[in-house]
């Protein structure tokens, strides 16, 4: 029998979806699971986008041109506008997801073996497409007193050598929730700038920015134009998570020239869904203001019940909808697992994402876990009260 690729046995298995065949089976047992483990908003997708979706009545459903629908780029084009990005329909690129748009990325501006700095942890399937792209991502450490913020330039300094071609930040940041300031995005345009290597900045929770703070997008900043890419995508932004709309968008051209390519030999990005995102983009921003109001309230009840549990410790996140939460457990993994296999209380249980899968440090983050506040606040308390009693009878057996 033929042997698997190298790939494909390197390949981690995602940690926010591994465990989900356990709680499949747990609900046919009849318990009630509440999931946190997925990015998944229970917030109902804007009837704009649904209804243009529904109008589309052309008789041929044709691909669309590599680069995406011409109206869309426009459109996408006019909403950076709005928020004092200066991005024209030539300078982006439409992506089948935002997982498509880092991958072209790192096809862009990688050749095998080259590195791209992280900071650890991190959006963990960046590793997984880095596995894909044959890029090796390497970890420069942030810790959670510090709020998961960027260590000194000097630390991040260290871990640049002749193969790193780049540097990849998410902000607002999954799966901490930090909110990068502008003198930590003043730090890494200095580094990008000195080294002459490219920053890659993944910005699809651009909106969801709590407690009075700003985000700021790497596009705006100076004098490093061409060593600038941006990620981007409709899914959180919009509740739209299933229609796998993103982009990738920079100044340079040589790599929209090289994206553009990529994209071609995928063909093009889903045609009736790019209806949708246009309908999304074109809605007034006064819609996020009470989507924002919400996930606030999430956060702090996810942040007050977690502060109640005896040995949690979690920092407040200031973006994004997740948080990683230390707990007073042996392996999160193992204890996430055994929530789906011995735990229920009064029929429910917690599904969490172990956040191992989140480092590529050995041994960090074998007591954390990632949760996501996507559910409405009576649930994510609850959650937290089924938390509290799992890790209180997790460790009494132990």
């Amino acid at each position: 029998m033929s042997n698997v690729s190298e790939r494909g046995i390197v390949m981690p298995a995602s940690p926010i979806r591994k465990l989900i065949p356990f709680a499949n089976k747990a609900k046919e047992r009849g318990i009630r699971i509440i999931p946190l483990n997925i990015g998944q908003p229970d917030i109902p997708t804007p009837k704009p986008i649904m209804d243009a979706m529904k109008r589309f009545d052309a008789e041929v459903l044709a691909y669309s041109p590599s680069n995406g629908e011409e109206s869309l780029l426009k459109a996408f084009s006019q909403y950076y506008q709005r928020i004092n990005i200066n991005l024209k329909p030539e300078n982006i690129i439409v992506t089948t997801s935002g997982s498509e748009a880092i991958y072209f990325a790192m096809l862009a501006v990688c050749d095998v073996g080259d590195e791209l700095l992280v900071f650890e942890p991190f959006y963990t399937n960046y590793y997984g497409i880095g596995v894909e792209a044959g890029v090796k991502l390497k970890a420069v450490r942030t810790y959670p007193e510090t709020g998961f913020h960027l260590p000194a330039k000097e630390e991040i300094e260290k871990a640049i050598t002749s193969k790193t071609k780049g540097i990849l930040i998410c902000n607002p940041n999954n799966p901490t929730g930090t909110v990068y300031s502008d003198k930590e995005l003043e730090v890494l345009r200095e580094l990008v700038k000195e080294h002459n290597i490219f920053l890659i900045s993944d910005e699809v929770y651009r909106e969801f920015v709590y407690d009075g703070q700003t985000h700021t997008s790497i596009m705006t900043l100076e004098g490093v134009a061409d060593n600038l890419i941006l990620i981007d995508s409709v899914s959180k932004r919009y509740s739209v998570c299933g229609a796998r709309i993103g982009l990738i968008a920079s100044y340079n051209k040589k790599i929209m020239e090289a994206v553009l390519k990529f994209a071609q030999a995928r063909l093009s990005s889903p045609t009736i869904e790019q209806v949708g995102a246009q309908a999304g983009i074109e809605m007034d921003l006064s819609y996020f203001k009470p989507i924002l109001e919400e996930y606030e309230k999430r956060r702090n009840a996810v942040l007050d019940g977690l502060h109640k549990i005896p040995g949690v410790v979690c920092e407040t996140p200031g973006g994004a909808f997740y948080c990683i939460a230390k707990l007073p457990i042996d392996n999160a993994e193992k204890f996430a697992k055994w929530m789906m296999t011995d735990f229920s209380h009064e029929g429910e249980s917690v599904l969490v994402a172990p956040a191992e899968g989140f480092y590529t440090t050995p041994g960090l983050g074998v007591d954390e876990v990632r949760i996501s506040y996507v559910l409405k606040v009576p649930k994510l308390k609850r959650a937290m009260e089924l938390l509290g009693i799992a890790i209180e009878r997790y460790n009494s057996q132990a």
